[in-house]
């Protein structure tokens, strides 16, 4: 980026707000990428080719090899059919994706990374939830759209990614018009994100860790990889959909959102984050620096994450991200900033 782009840039981060307004399109002008490859007849060519990786599955980094046609499993604990946790609007996403509808979120079980602090562990390691059909996968896509869902979010994704192909041709059919959303962990092979370019709208990767040995400390003891294989992903995710874009609404439409998720004891690398961000991507790229860190599922048996963090570690990360340059943080993350700076000003 050149030298006069990084510079009004950080006139910006100077300002009240901290941040910059996405670019806007008008809705009525909007149309998914999918349907662009409809429209040149080739969604059901790229379906096939998403489709095939299950013979010898290499969806994600681990490349299992295994036959997921043949109801055989890999790391991820999953078959050829996708099960699903849940499907509603969902508000606690971040706000361009949620609106006034809510984001139409797919939550899928099981996971490619399994870190010992997920959240979502009963869903991600244990793999609750109720197995669908590809068919069954397209109703809730459609239904989600009647429900007046500003997006199809779909919640780890990377495992089930030629179900998620297969239901999308069907839903399109039936009148699928919503942007996608490929919100992922971010452990991800980017010839597989490559396949994906013309379908998803909206990328929506975390950049968990910085650090290949706290990634294969924390994650799975395979996922030492994790830094490298998300920073190419993310490079890739945004090629293809480039910054976001809102409506007239502040509604998204298009665009790479990242999220990083502060650790306590610098666990997460964040300072390392906001650097490769700013060197690698543009400065308004929109990234949500996230304090609602909790010790869950088995982070209490390790020591230096056995606690929540400090407003201090918090205030430390938004730091850093002003300091790189970064000027389209999440409204959230901005709000709970200026919150923890009145308390330790009172």
């Amino acid at each position: 980026m050149a030298a006069l782009d990084r510079a009004a840039a950080a006139t910006v981060v100077a300002g009240v707000s901290g941040s910059v307004a996405p670019a806007r399109a008008a809705s009525r002008d909007f149309q998914p990428a999918y349907l662009r490859l409809v429209e040149a007849g080739l969604l059901d060519e790229r379906i096939e080719a998403i489709a095939a990786h299950y013979d010898q599955c290499g969806l994600c980094p681990h490349q299992c090899g295994v036959n997921r046609n043949d109801r055989e499993t890999g790391l991820c604990g999953a078959s050829a059919r996708a099960q699903v946790y849940s499907h509603a609007p969902h508000f606690g996403e971040e706000i361009p994706l949620v609106g006034r509808r809510g984001s139409g979120t797919i939550f899928f079980s099981h996971c490619n990374l399994r870190c010992v602090f997920c959240q979502n562990w009963p869903v991600a390691h244990a793999g609750r939830g109720r197995a669908a059909s590809d068919r069954q996968l397209a109703d809730r896509m459609i239904d989600l759209q009647r429900r007046g869902c500003h997006n199809i979010n779909f919640v780890t994704p990377t495992h089930v990614l030629p179900n998620i192909a297969w239901a999308l041709g069907i839903a399109v059919r039936r009148g699928l018009r919503l942007p996608l959303v490929y919100n992922t962990s971010g452990y991800e092979r980017v010839e597989m994100i490559r396949l994906l370019d013309g379908i998803i709208d909206i990328y929506l990767p975390d950049l968990k860790f910085m650090d290949g040995s706290q990634s294969e400390r924390l994650a799975m003891e395979r996922a030492g990889d994790y830094p490298a294989m998300a920073q190419a992903a993310i490079l890739e995710m945004h090629r293809q959909v480039g910054k976001l874009v809102t409506d007239e609404r502040g509604n998204a439409l298009r665009g790479l959102m990242i999220r990083h998720l502060v650790m306590p004891n610098r666990v997460a690398g964040t300072r390392e984050f906001v650097a490769w961000v700013a060197e690698n991507l543009p400065l308004d790229t929109y990234v949500n620096i996230m304090p609602q860190w909790r010790v869950e599922h088995r982070a209490f048996e390790h020591e230096d994450i056995a606690r929540g963090i400090t407003v201090g570690e918090f205030l430390e990360a938004m730091d850093w991200a002003r300091k790189a340059g970064l000027s389209n943080l999440d409204e959230r993350a901005v709000s709970a900033e200026k919150v923890y700076r009145q308390r330790l000003g009172s």
